[in-house]
């Protein structure tokens, strides 16, 4: 498949008459602020690629667009700067420098690359992120056979992915003429998360989401990994049917049936962690993204709110434990681990955050992926339940999400797990792993628990 490039252009807000936010505001608000689930989060841009069926939007329409959304949310146009009034803490600079538009064509049908991979033809469906400056890249790649692809990358300081679903939808509705739902549009991201009074530091944050910075950033010590054993993304489908067995077979003799994300989310942790051959006293941890929308209580998260509104659950124990125990136990860990993640944890966190400890430490955020998964970790991003699904630019929804990764390969051992397209109930997981350990991995991940050892 060969991919040429026709334009890449720079598209401005769109101020003007019919947007909510006509106006520009005052330079006294020309900094926002990232919140402190922003400055938590991976400080890079996270990419995806989305596939439809014909007609294609015109080109023009993709960019009147972009320029509407970007007039609604002018976040995304402006430009991420370091706010020195603020202790040196990030902000967004609204700006409107505006977004990056690519359009290209292929020389072939969609159908003749389906199914489609993770790796060097899906590199060329979405923007290069590499030391881009925009947060918001989006490349428009049509096809010979009418079929259309969207790849985009969205910088993760400014949106989780319920924020870049409602962004994108947006998009959508603003592709097809039609006007933003008012009640889905919020702009606030400064008195959101305000610390309590007095502050309430329930949990120890120092060595979960912060810690003290390493005086050297070291690769991690693994003497059986050469420094040329490539990644690469193998793609696991787990049917409905093979969910249900596995959910039965966890859940025998429990007097509750664990969720679909549990139950995947353990049967990769085990499988990949066989696959590395781990020594059996090695400690393993598993990173999983925790959404705060529907824990944060009083006051609640507004609907339509795009910024970070995550934190992470980290279930951790021994390889022999993970992989002599049957997976029920294992399960019974991440499902207790996200239980504690509730509203109290993230006021904790805010208030923690928001003390100036951060600073007067010189504290940095833990999200940084490579150093999460190094050796013996994971981390599993799962976006079931993310409405990625209802993004429409005329001729339906799109019948292929692909997450994508924006660093110069994979991080191996970071997972993504996204619904089949087909809606049936099944799980897709994207599992970047070493290509030395593809075969084992795969021998792991489709082998079911037998009931007997999820009733031990």
């Amino acid at each position: 498949m060969k991919i040429t490039i026709h334009s890449s252009k720079s598209v401005k807000p769109a101020h003007g008459p019919g947007n909510a936010r006509d106006a520009k505001p005052s330079t006294t608000f020309d900094v926002v602020p990232l919140t402190v689930f922003d400055e938590v989060n991976h400080n890079e841009h996270v990419t995806g690629i989305f596939a439809f069926n014909p007609p294609a939007p015109p080109i023009a329409m993709l960019e009147a667009g972009v320029a509407k959304v970007l007039a609604e949310y002018r976040d995304l146009a402006g430009r991420l700067v370091t706010d020195n009034g603020r202790s040196g803490k990030r902000a967004i600079l609204l700006n409107d420098n505006g977004a990056l538009l690519v359009e290209a064509s292929a020389d072939v049908a969609l159908g003749a690359v389906m199914p489609l991979q993770v790796g060097p033809e899906a590199l060329e469906l979405y923007p290069c992120c590499d030391c881009a400056e925009e947060l918001m890249l989006v490349q428009f790649t049509l096809f010979p056979c009418g079929s259309f692809v969207v790849g985009c990358g969205f910088h993760h300081s400014i949106a989780d992915g319920y924020g870049i679903s409602a962004i994108l939808i947006a998009l959508g509705k603003a592709v097809r003429g039609m006007a933003f739902d008012p009640t889905t549009l919020v702009h606030d991201r400064v008195s959101l998360f305000k610390p309590r009074d007095p502050p309430l530091v329930e949990f120890e944050h120092r060595g979960v989401e912060y810690t003290v910075p390493r005086v050297e950033q070291k690769a991690f010590e693994n003497k059986s990994i050469d420094d040329d054993d490539d990644v690469v993304v193998e793609t696991v489908h787990c049917s409905q049917e093979f969910i249900s067995q596995l959910q039965s077979r966890i859940s025998v003799g429990e007097c509750l049936t664990y969720s679909v994300v549990q139950c995947v989310v353990a049967q990769l942790w085990r499988s990949i962690t066989l696959a590395r051959g781990l020594e059996m006293h090695e400690v393993t941890k598993l990173h999983l993204a925790v959404n705060g929308r529907g824990r944060l209580v009083d006051p609640k998260v507004p609907k339509g709110y795009i910024g970070n509104v995550v934190l992470w659950a980290r279930p951790t124990t021994t390889v022999r434990e993970l992989v002599d125990t049957p997976l029920c136990r294992t399960v019974e860990l991440i499902s207790r681990e996200i239980a504690c993640i509730n509203d109290r944890y993230f006021r904790s966190f805010i208030d923690f955050a928001s003390s100036g400890a951060v600073e007067r430490e010189g504290l940095v955020r833990t999200a940084v992926l490579s150093e999460m998964v190094m050796r013996n970790n994971i981390e599993v991003d799962s976006e079931l339940g993310i409405p990625f699904y209802d993004i429409d630019f005329g001729s339906g929804t799109p019948f292929l999400f692909m997450p994508t990764y924006s660093t110069p390969q994979p991080v191996e051992g970071a997972p993504f797990l996204v619904p089949t397209f087909t809606g049936d109930g099944g799980v897709v997981a994207y599992v970047p792993l070493f290509r030395r350990t593809v075969d084992m991995f795969m021998s792991c991940c489709y082998s079911l628990p037998q009931v007997a050892e999820a009733r031990l």
